[in-house]
């Protein structure tokens, strides 16, 4: 059952009521336990029973936690993990750690989030690491063009002793960032709704020369160069309606966030190009992380572990049951009630993708990004090192079949 249908008879005035009552950490933390439906006196109970949880005794620490557009009807349509991580942190501390979190773009946007963080006005945040790259330049690394064949390779890479060398170390010794934790898929084009009535898309050419949006992503926008994608910079606010009055062609993101940014309704084909990262993560401020006692930042570092255990199986069944980015789609799912047609693009149609933009095939458009993210991780040479890691794994492995791993711990 998807969230709107659960918060369907409760209005935001309620909620922002039941909010000012206990609290919105409190209040969303309650209505992120739901499994059913919610009424309002359900949700007071539950708010209720919560704060007084959370409340019985004095926290050690109190972290604000700042996500981008997250609120309560769109959490359980990413399955990002940002709550549950705040709840299995405040249950796993006894309470020593609180969490205050703070979403829908109150205290940070998807662009501001990470230097909020970096500025200690937050201490820990959730945005994507695409449009935190502009605050954290170091994250491009995730965005090597078809570095990643699927989001089996995405998780098994997250897990894997290897990101704390290539990734995670060199982001909290660059920008001061710990990274926790990721939810993981693939980019593609959505096309607004000037393709409503043009056949699915089924031929990367038919794409060629179209104008789409992109992120906050340096790498992004090599790939879609080369993919003659005329990437343009919009601001978030303008997207929307780009796509739907036919200013632009499409955007570049994931399906997932095309459901729960509310894009579904002027999107009409999603086209999977799988051509880099979208990885909704969370990151904490390495020296709050610091400052925490040694008992404390483990019970940190298992919550983040505990919180990508739940993103992998619960972000790839609402992928399925609740976005409806399948084939065949199942009726109900946002997808489907909107009437956006998944274009899932033939493996030849993918690899001749990979043939124009990639690394592997077109090194001379990579080589200054690569020298610059190379010398930032120490000397690694990032793209292959992080290749090599997606490739462990079969390119056709289900994403929930990943094996979890903590990857602290070698």
């Amino acid at each position: 059952m998807g969230i709107n249908h659960k918060m369907g008879q409760i209005s935001r005035r309620d909620l922002f009521r039941l909010a000012g009552r206990y609290g919105m950490s409190s209040t969303l933390l309650a209505a992120g336990s739901f499994g059913g439906a919610m009424s309002l006196a359900n949700l007071a109970t539950a708010a209720e029973s919560t704060y007084e949880r959370r409340f019985s005794k004095p926290a050690k620490h109190t972290l604000k936690f700042g996500a981008a557009g997250f609120n309560a009807r769109n959490l359980l349509i990413e399955r990002a993990g940002a709550l549950e991580f705040a709840r299995d942190l405040e249950s796993r501390t006894d309470g020593e750690i609180r969490i205050e979190f703070i979403g829908d773009n109150q205290i940070c946007g998807q662009l501001s989030c990470v230097e909020k963080t970096q500025q200690g006005i937050v201490d820990i945040y959730a945005a994507s690491t695409q449009n935190s790259a502009g605050g954290a330049p170091y994250l491009n690394v995730l965005d090597y063009a078809f570095m990643f064949p699927g989001r089996a390779s995405q998780y098994h890479f997250m897990y894997h002793p290897k990101s704390q060398e290539v990734l995670r170390d060199p982001l909290e010794k660059r920008h001061g960032l710990k990274f926790l934790f990721s939810h993981c898929e693939l980019r593609g084009i959505q096309l607004g709704l000037s393709w409503e009535n043009k056949p699915t898309v089924t031929k990367l050419e038919e794409l060629f020369g179209t104008k789409n949006r992109v992120t906050g992503t340096q790498l992004g926008r090599i790939a879609m160069q080369a993919l003659n994608l005329n990437p343009v910079p919009v601001a978030w606010e303008e997207t929307l309606d780009g796509l739907k009055q036919g200013l632009i062609d499409g955007a570049e993101t994931w399906a997932s966030a095309v459901a729960y940014a509310n894009m579904s309704p002027v999107v009409s084909q999603c086209v999977d190009l799988k051509f880099f990262c979208g990885t909704e993560h969370t990151s904490m401020n390495a020296s709050v992380f610091d400052g925490l006692e040694g008992y404390l930042q483990d019970a940190v570092m298992e919550s983040a572990y505990w919180a990508q255990v739940h993103v992998q199986a619960a972000n790839e069944a609402a992928l399925v049951k609740t976005v409806g980015f399948s084939d065949p789609q199942l009726p109900g799912t946002i997808f489907a009630q909107n009437n956006v047609r998944n274009a899932f693009l033939a493996d030849d149609q993918i690899k001749m993708a990979e043939e124009m933009c990639s690394p592997e095939f077109q090194p001379q458009l990579w080589t200054e990004w690569r020298d610059r993210l190379n010398k930032w991780s120490g000397g690694l040479d990032t793209y292959q090192e992080i290749y090599d890691v997606a490739r462990e794994v079969p390119a056709d492995m289900l994403p929930e079949n990943v094996e979890p791993r903590r990857w602290w711990k070698g």
